[in-house]
């Protein structure tokens, strides 16, 4: 008898385990004057030091997430990624875009209403986005360089003439060859602009041989991605790239396998205490 109560006991703990909160994510309506709504995500960590600054991972979502049902802009990238079990200690977010191009000045007033309202780092803000989220995320990027401290865009582009900006933080641009939404080549001409100009010292770029559009979703449901980014800080290394982490196929095909899906779960709150 006390051996069954031994093991109903252990199961019970396990089960807690299973279903600890690995952090909280809030609904920011109408917090910043002209810029979007957004989620915000804080990791358990963030409560449990007092002083400590978080990095900044900013999503930003391609056309099929827009509109005005924020829970759209949950389906997949950083937030749904976390919520199926990814882990990182950082803040996150995910505004939702309620139609047409990113406008980097939006976006621009979302994170320094985080940084000036949460224990965010300003040294260590990444920025990443797929489809009309990768031309966001180099449109913004182009258009405030000084901000981001590394960026990775998706089978994306970029609605501007200039990119030299992109050329002076790591960046790391993947498009799949067999995409047909957005076409490889406004990837590769963005790539070919800054190698024209001897701006690339900091530039990482993948052709993913075969992958569709959709294909790249994956990406934001990897380890290595996140890692890839904390490598980064503006202190530390502003002048480096990191080239020893890497993103294959294998890895791809294998990211919601690897998730650990039974890790945590996150809590919706309607204010995150600052």
């Amino acid at each position: 008898m006390k051996k069954i109560i031994i093991i109903l006991m252990l199961l019970v703990a396990a089960q807690q385990v299973a279903v600890a909160q690995i952090g909280q994510i809030a609904a920011m309506r109408n917090k910043v004057d002209d810029g979007y709504n957004f989620w915000l995500y804080a990791p358990n960590e963030y409560y449990d030091y007092d002083d400590e600054l978080f990095p900044v991972v900013i999503f930003l979502h391609g056309k099929s997430l827009c509109g005005n049902d924020m829970n759209r802009s949950r389906k997949y990238g950083v937030i749904n990624a976390l919520e199926m079990g990814l882990h990182i200690e950082a803040l996150a977010i995910a505004p939702q875009n309620p139609g047409g191009s990113w406008k980097p000045d939006k976006i621009s007033r979302i994170l320094d209403w985080v940084l000036e309202n949460y224990r965010a780092d300003p040294y260590k803000v990444y920025v990443i986005g797929m489809s009309l989220g990768g031309y966001g995320t180099m449109d913004f990027v182009e258009t405030y360089p000084e901000k981001v401290t590394a960026a990775m865009a998706l089978c994306g582009g970029t609605t501007l003439r200039d990119v030299q900006g992109l050329g002076t933080l790591p960046f790391w641009i993947m498009h799949g060859t067999a995409d047909q939404a957005i076409n490889i080549s406004q990837s590769k001409k963005v790539v070919s602009d800054l190698q024209n100009a001897g701006n690339d010292r900091l530039l990482r770029y993948d052709w993913i041989p075969g992958a569709s559009h959709g294909a790249l979703s994956r990406i934001f449901y990897l380890q290595q991605t996140y890692e890839w980014f904390f490598q980064h800080d503006k202190q530390r290394n502003p002048d480096e790239v990191d080239r020893s982490i890497r993103i294959t196929q294998s890895d791809m095909d294998n990211a919601y396998r690897n998730l650990n899906t039974h890790g945590g779960q996150i809590v919706t709150v309607n204010h995150l205490d600052r």
